[in-house]
């Protein structure tokens, strides 16, 4: 069985194509810029033909839904036929509290997800449009919802809940939700592999930093803290996030620059993190690591502030578990910048974390980065959000 992966934004559509059997990589691609002057780009990565793009109209997810569907059933440059594709897996961001795991999709689901939809507002209606757009080419494949959130939900209230009156959690189910949930689920389980131990009893504290960038907790096979919060800008510093601070603050920089609540939350949104601390040098860490090595000091103010908030959350992660076996780096910064790891573990001494410049150097999908008699295990590990997607899809269907 094939399973077709989508991960549905405002305007663009990411898609894979995956052997659920074999979980053989057969071709993905991405429709840019829809409803604007789209692209669309398609690699056949079975054949190792490489990247086809072109610039197409694709006026809405339908249209591109059609191009990804024309192009993976193609009887020469394709991988597939439409009646091999088993099932669609979505990539479904915020499932507040209805879903603990992943489901297939009727009416009621999409009800439930269209009820959460003001927790993601850039996310969910998105998605939902990617569901609709497949129920009408495919309509009698099986349609699969994965949940961002869902990981997560295994919390206790005493992680998730914010010292708020309870009648905003009643009312509004303002609490810690989490995201990035298919990477810390398939990384944590990766980790358990890689080391040979149950998933069930190991301490994992998985550290997904990329642009944007989370943390978790996983003890004996459960999620019981992470560091995005109600959205997913609580936690630590991002690329153009900020990250935790003062909340009072929103008022302060409203009443001062003559701004809406909302604007300001924009601002910590889109022009902090990173970004801002660098006096918006970049929030890619390739220009951060180059500026910091130049001397510039706004780059070494930053890279020290993100690394800085990491290493105090992984602490705070070893204490919730009352210790940890394995962390792991993963995601764009994690799997692929030595200069930040080695920034963040130079704090962790203390819970006996002893790692190795010459491992950490290395790159390849898993990586140990610890020295074989370190207390606490360090791995740099390659998420795969598509693969953990397919995965649950194929689990409902199959």
């Amino acid at each position: 069985m094939k399973i077709l992966v989508i991960n549905c934004g405002s305007s663009s559509l990411k898609y894979q194509v995956i052997d659920a059997v074999t979980e053989e990589l057969l071709a993905k691609g991405l429709c840019e810029r829809i409803g604007i002057d789209g692209s669309f780009t398609y690699e056949n990565v079975k054949a190792g033909l490489g990247k086809e793009k072109c610039d197409v109209d694709i006026p809405d997810h339908n249209k591109g839904i059609s191009l990804v569907i024309e192009a993976v059933t193609d009887p020469v440059k394709g991988v597939t036929t439409l009646e091999e594709i088993g099932a669609v897996g979505h990539r479904i961001v915020h499932g507040g509290e209805a879903f603990t795991s992943s489901v297939l999709i009727n009416d009621e689901v999409i009800a439930a997800i269209e009820s959460v939809s003001d927790l993601a507002p850039l996310h969910n209606p998105a998605n939902l449009i990617g569901v609709r757009a497949c129920q009408d080419l495919m309509p009698g494949t099986p349609q699969v919802a994965v949940f961002d959130t869902a990981f997560h939900q295994t919390m206790p209230s005493k992680a998730y809940m914010y010292a708020l009156p309870l009648e905003y959690y009643n009312k509004y189910k303002v609490r810690r939700y989490g995201f990035h949930g298919t990477s810390h689920s398939f990384v944590s389980k990766k980790v358990a592999e890689v080391v040979g131990k149950p998933y069930e009893e190991i301490k994992t504290i998985v550290c997904h930093l990329g642009n944007g960038a989370s943390i978790s907790a996983v003890k004996n096979g459960k999620c019981v803290d992470t560091s995005m919060g109600l959205t997913p800008l609580e936690g630590l510093i991002m690329g153009t996030r900020s990250g935790d601070l003062d909340p009072a603050i929103v008022e302060f920089i409203a009443g001062k620059e003559n701004m809406t609540a909302a604007q300001v939350v924009s601002v910590l949104n889109k022009k902090s993190g990173v970004q801002a601390l660098s006096n918006n040098l970049s929030s890619d860490f390739r220009d951060l690591e180059a500026g910091y090595k130049a001397g510039n000091e706004y780059a070494k103010l930053a890279v020290d502030a993100f690394c800085y908030r990491v290493a105090k959350y992984v602490g705070a992660y070893a204490a919730a578990m009352n210790g940890v076996d394995v962390i792991a780096f993963t995601a764009g910064i994690g799997e692929n910048s030595p200069f930040v790891r080695e920034k963040i573990l130079a704090y962790l001494g203390y819970l006996g974390v002893d790692y190795c410049e010459e491992r950490n150097k290395q790159r390849g999908d898993v990586v140990k980065i610890s020295k074989d008699d370190s207390k606490v295990a360090v791995y740099a590990i390659a998420t795969n959000e598509e693969l953990a997607i397919a995965r649950e899809t194929y689990a409902l269907v199959k």
